[in-house]
């Protein structure tokens, strides 16, 4: 996964480049009108812009954009930055902004007069208005909340938090909300996200802080699989690895070692249809067992939140089927 600080450097990189600029951040090539090249020099310095291969001046009035101040280190380029980071739109919707609370005491804990308390109570209810403007915004923050208290629970990155309420957004257009229970679509879209992102989390596990419990989450997922366009990515074995060797401490020898075995059995056609979490845990399984690193199957069956009876089919199948020799 690329992250926005990539992204972004590869964006300043490419938006340096004298054959393109950009207009509203859409990139346009630019073309030397006497020969065509689009091998172009900008050069802040003089304020041209120069064809390499026939040395016309296309413009020599160009604008710097970077910034009017000059760094020499890191450290003194993040010093004398004076932007943030970008909005997320968790932030947009509310759930983590200011929020004024209940009349009763200030800042400094003293009780309120009547008056003061009354006039906090007004600031509290048009606060409440100007936010939620509509039944879907009411529905979304409703949504965020749920999407804030499994988050923490499975530890999910903010990232995976943005592209889950952008998901429910769009079943919320869909009309997918209507008649459902908020809390079972917010973990479905949870699911999806993890699954387009590539964060190794099992429904069993987000459907666990949900009152509704598994059926309906899945049955949800379903739903949104079906009305709204998603580009899924089959679940990967390899994703689980890391995340249960850590959770067991153990080695990252072992790790490459539980890798090796998922590839040889992804090459002779053993992972169709089987639990990825299931065959991650039984990968490591074998690897502990050849490594001296040994874990029971329980520990293991654990650490991956699948059952012991999962671990020992998927371990008996590889041993069998990949010839894997085991020492007792």
């Amino acid at each position: 996964m690329v992250s926005r600080h990539e992204v972004s450097s590869e964006f300043e990189k490419e938006k340096n480049k004298g054959s393109v600029r950009y207009v509203d951040d859409i990139k346009v090539t630019e073309r030397c009108p006497e020969c065509g090249s689009t091998d172009l020099i900008r050069s802040y310095e003089r304020g041209e812009l120069t064809c390499r291969n026939c040395g016309l001046v296309i413009d020599e009035k160009i604008i710097d954009q970077g910034p009017e101040w000059r760094a020499f280190t890191p450290e003194e380029k993040e010093k004398r930055g004076r932007v943030g980071p970008p909005l997320s739109p968790i932030v947009v919707e509310g759930v983590s902004s200011t929020v004024i609370q209940w009349p009763g005491r200030d800042a400094a804990g003293h009780r309120l007069s009547p008056k003061k308390a009354f006039e906090v109570s007004r600031w509290r209810r048009w606060q409440i208005r100007s936010r939620i403007q509509t039944s879907q915004d009411r529905n979304i923050q409703q949504a965020a909340g749920h999407l804030e208290r499994i988050a923490f629970r499975i530890n999910l990155p903010p990232n995976v938090k943005e592209e889950a309420l952008k998901i429910y957004r769009a079943a919320v257009r869909a009309g997918l909300v209507r008649g459902r229970s908020i809390e079972s679509v917010m973990a479905a879209s949870i699911y999806a996200a993890c699954r387009i992102l590539k964060v190794p989390r099992t429904l069993d596990e987000i459907a666990d802080y949900t009152k509704a419990g598994r059926k309906d989450v899945a049955r949800c997922y379903r739903l949104l699989l079906r009305h709204v366009r998603l580009n899924i990515p089959i679940a990967d074995p390899v994703d689980f690895v890391p995340r249960i060797v850590s959770a067991l401490g153990l080695s990252g020898v072992l790790q490459r070692k539980a890798l090796e075995i998922i590839q040889q059995a992804r090459r002779a056609g053993l992972t169709a249809g089987k639990d990825p979490a299931g065959l991650a845990a039984a990968a490591i399984y074998i690897a502990s067992l050849q490594t001296g690193e040994r874990k029971t199957q329980k520990e293991i069956a654990r650490a991956a939140q699948v059952t012991e009876v999962t671990v020992r089919n998927r371990y008996k199948e590889l041993i069998r089927k990949l010839k894997i020799p085991i020492t007792s």
